[in-house]
């Protein structure tokens, strides 16, 4: 909707409020690059420079990132989860494991009580990937499944809050799983190991789809707990 019509004085706020109506629309997800300066400026029918004070104002809040050179993305769904990514960059990776353990254990109870067959699809799929990965023995291609797993397990449970919460610490989770993954070699065994957040997934996949609840918990505590005893408290 054209903005040109609007006063000078609060012009900045509407663009504001235009933009992250599109963010909690869900037209635009995280990470999802937003279009240009000029781009938005012609759709908004508004000067490029108040666009840009409008980005950079989303940019501070969390809600937004300016990459030099790739353009702007959406970095968080809301300003508390802008608020909350900022805040596990500064975490240890003792810390993020425990927020990990907090969200992913309730998920996997969930999972278990509220799953779908188009969930357990999804499961399964990362799964196939995931070993898949370990054994062509890429690490980058195992992070990206692993975390795939993590984030199915966690959009079955049909808890909106909870997934959007999920969604807010996506940036932590998967420098957790990069983090262990990277430092080990994929040559020493050939599954992955607990210190590369590879415990043998396919007991909770298995509790998921029995509706077995209890074991999906005892399975997700395990692994979890298992990384917080490798992982250095710096």
């Amino acid at each position: 909707m054209p903005l040109a019509s609007t006063r000078r004085t609060g012009l900045v706020d509407q663009v504001i409020s235009q933009l992250r109506a599109q963010i909690d629309s869900g037209e635009w997800g995280v990470g999802d690059r937003i279009p240009t300066e000029s781009e938005l400026s012609e759709q908004l029918e508004v000067g490029r420079n108040t666009v840009r004070e409008a980005v950079r104002a989303l940019a501070h809040a969390g809600l937004l990132e300016i990459r030099q050179g790739a353009g702007t993305f959406v970095r968080a769904s809301s300003e508390l989860g802008g608020a909350l990514r900022r805040r596990l960059e500064r975490s240890r990776l003792r810390e993020n494991l425990e927020v990990r353990r907090a969200l992913e254990v309730e998920s996997a109870r969930l999972a278990a009580l509220r799953h779908s067959e188009e969930d357990m699809a999804n499961i399964d799929r990362a799964m196939g990937l995931r070993e898949e990965a370990w054994r062509a023995r890429d690490m980058g291609a195992f992070v990206e499944a692993d975390f795939a797993f993590h984030r199915a397990v966690v959009n079955a449970t049909h808890n909106s809050l909870l997934i959007d919460l999920y969604d807010d610490i996506a940036q932590a989770v998967y420098a957790s799983i990069a983090h262990t993954a990277y430092g080990q070699d994929p040559e020493a065994t050939d599954r992955p190991s607990a210190a590369t957040d590879g415990v043998d997934h396919s007991k909770l996949t298995e509790a998921i789809r029995d509706a077995d609840a209890s074991k999906a918990v005892r399975e997700a505590t395990c692994y979890i707990d298992e990384l917080l005893s490798l992982a250095e408290d710096d």
